[in-house]
Formats: C-alpha cells, sequence, structure tokens
C-alpha cells in the first residue's frame, strides 16, 4: 500500500462519524508501521475521543507496538484542552515519529499549532496531503468555524423540466425510493431543517431522519412571518420529541407566540425586510445556537428569498427522469433576475446516478 492508500483508508473511516461529532469535523486516523496497519480509528461522536487517540487505543488492543510509527490524520491534530486533551501529547507519549496529515484545521485554537507542537518536539510533518480529498470531508465545519455562521444545503428533487410538483399541486413522488433514501442520510448529517410555511400548510411534513438503521432527528426550522403555523399540525404536535423552531416577525405579539412556546416551540423573533423575516439575521441567530448546518428543503419561494440573501452553499438535486411541462411550481420562485450577470452561479462539484434519477452537487462559486 502506498502513502495515498493509507490516507484514502483514513478518509474513509472517517465517514463512520457522520451524523454524530457535529460541531465537530469528520476525522480518521491509520497508524502504520514498516508497511503494516497498526491501528486504525475515526471521530465518532461528539465529546468522545478523537481519531488519533481511537487508532492508538486500536493499536493497543491488537497488541502493536507503535512507537516509531507514523500515523496518516485527515485533519492536523489538536493541542488544546477541549472536550479531550491534546492529540498532539497522545502522538509524543506514544513515539510516533511522523504525522502526514490532509486539512489545515481553520480553528484559530489549532490552525500550525499542532503542527508547531510536534516539530518542536521531534516529530517529522507532512501536511496538505490529499488535502483536497480531505477537505472534502468538512465544508461544514469550515463553513461554520469561520463564518459563525451555518453551512446551508438547497436540497430539490425535480423533474427534467425543472418541475417541483404537477398543475394541481401533486409532489409525492417526484424522485425514486434511492433518491428519497440518500435524503434521509442528509438529515442524519445536518444540524437543522428548514421550511417554510407554505410547506408546513401544504404538506403538514414531520421532517424527521426515518434511516432504516436509525438516524438523529434534525431541529425543525419553520421560516413564518405571521406565525400562522396550525397548532394542529404534525410539527407543533411533535414539538415535546424533536426539537422545533419557529422564526417570525418581531411584530408577532406575545401572546400569540406564548401559545407556541406552551407545546415547547422556540420562538425566534426577527425583524422584517421587503415584509418577510430577515433571512440573514435568522441565520445568524441560528449559528449563535451552535447549529452549524441546515438542509433546505423549502419551496421556490423561500428558495428564492434564500438565493437573493446569498445564504445558499451548496445545492443537491435530485433530477428524476420526466418531464411535467405547464406552469407548475419550479424549485426557484419568485421574480427571477432580468439579466444573465445577476444569475446566481454554481460549480458542478459531483454527478452520480441515484437509482434512475440523477443527483448533481454544486457549490458557490466565491
Amino acid at each position: 500500500m502506498t502513502d495515498e492508500d493509507y490516507m484514502r483508508r483514513a478518509i474513509e473511516l472517517a465517514h463512520r462519524g457522520e451524523g454524530g461529532v457535529n460541531p465537530n469535523p469528520l476525522v480518521g486516523a491509520v497508524i502504520v508501521k514498516d508497511g503494516k496497519i497498526l491501528g486504525e480509528g475515526a471521530h465518532l461522536k461528539f465529546g468522545d475521543l478523537h481519531a488519533e487517540r481511537n487508532a492508538i487505543k486500536d493499536a493497543h488492543r491488537k497488541g502493536n507496538d507503535i512507537k516509531g510509527a507514523t500515523i496518516y490524520v485527515t485533519l492536523e491534530p489538536c493541542c488544546h484542552h477541549g472536550h479531550q486533551p491534546p492529540c498532539t501529547e497522545a502522538i509524543l507519549e506514544e513515539g510516533i515519529s511522523k504525522v502526514i496529515y490532509g486539512s489545515r484545521d481553520p480553528n484559530p485554537l489549532v490552525h500550525g499549532k499542532g503542527e508547531k507542537f510536534l516539530k518542536e518536539h521531534g516529530v517529522l510533518v507532512t501536511r496538505d496531503f490529499l488535502r483536497d480529498e480531505c477537505d472534502e470531508l468538512n465544508p461544514v465545519f469550515f463553513h461554520y468555524i469561520t463564518a459563525k455562521t451555518p453551512y446551508i444545503v438547497m436540497k430539490c428533487a425535480e423533474s427534467l423540466d425543472g418541475k417541483i410538483a404537477t398543475v394541481t399541486g401533486e409532489s409525492k413522488y417526484i424522485s425514486g425510493e434511492e433518491s428519497r433514501n440518500e435524503v434521509m442520510k442528509m438529515r442524519n448529517l445536518y444540524r437543522g431543517i428548514m421550511v417554510g410555511i407554505g410547506t408546513v400548510k401544504a404538506d403538514d411534513p414531520m421532517l424527521t431522519c426515518r434511516l432504516a438503521g436509525g438516524g438523529r432527528n434534525p431541529i425543525r426550522i419553520v421560516c413564518d412571518t405571521r406565525l400562522s403555523t396550525p397548532l394542529c399540525s404534525r410539527l407543533v404536535m411533535s414539538a415535546c420529541e424533536v426539537e422545533t423552531i419557529i422564526a417570525c416577525s418581531e411584530r408577532v405579539s406575545e401572546e400569540k407566540a406564548a401559545e407556541f412556546k406552551e407545546q415547547n416551540i422556540k420562538i425566534v423573533k426577527c425583524p422584517e425586510r421587503d415584509s418577510e423575516i430577515d433571512l440573514t439575521f435568522l441565520v445568524k441567530k441560528l449559528g449563535e445556537m451552535e447549529i452549524d448546518g441546515i438542509l433546505l428543503e423549502g419551496g421556490g419561494i423561500l428558495n428564492a428569498s434564500m438565493l437573493r440573501a446569498g445564504l445558499v452553499d451548496q445545492v443537491d438535486l435530485f433530477i428524476a427522469p420526466m418531464i411535467l411541462g405547464g406552469d407548475a411550481k419550479t424549485i426557484v420562485g419568485g421574480k427571477g433576475v432580468e439579466h444573465l450577470k445577476d444569475a446566481w452561479h454554481f460549480s458542478i462539484k459531483g454527478v452520480e446516478k441515484c437509482g434512475e434519477d440523477l443527483h448533481v452537487i454544486l457549490r458557490k462559486m466565491i
């Protein structure tokens, strides 16, 4: 096996933490000596052992001597005390002689300091190894740690002609079963899920994670300027079981807000902009609540508002092989743009087959 093989194994291991480590990053680690893997690990749960310590623990469990070994890590080892002690100290204590890592940690508590500490104590360090591949593990973490706002992914299922429903409003289901299963995996990944009041009234959704093997429900966020969410809706009725936030105008009375608070719903009051809640204000507040990533499953109106505000970082588009025609709703509503120069531009990061559908992943061009 080559250095690339060992790092790609670490990347593979890192995915084991999906849905469990937020707001921490996904990290994998592999310990190698004389061409043999002695230990493997990943960060699996927020607050628990980091990948490096889990790899060391695995090596000990197998009875392997790791003195003089090389550790491949997808992210720069931490050097500060948080929920866990520094991984750099564990590397020194075990006598690991070389560290090869992929991504640089943008966290100011770590950035460059882990590498500096290791080098000062005689450990050989190689950085930026397969960096692009390692960076792909943590777009949410990298965005949140620097911007302090959630990374927002607009998820859409559409027909070949860009429709999200028929002319009568029928939308279940445009995408196939495989695509819907993929969406459940995404709900497990992101800390929050956001819809508008139109979706609540039209579909009465639960917005939960329904993976066959279990998963974590995201925090449900409803953008509802006038606080008109029906008290009999499934979102309200299940708020004691699943954390739910409704964002409304600051003009909404406390008496009205109290009705929802009694149902265990958190109300976030926002200033208005163009007769809607100020989405930029809301997203900043959600970041302060440690919501690092949001899956946007809104309709055309909310999608358009989020795009206009420059808040969409990624688009996951599931395209079904069907044509609906007519003037049915599209993934982005509103007035649209008048000139191509005003369009919202994205770069294609990936295209893959998902059952009979196509899954296209796009990132905002900076």
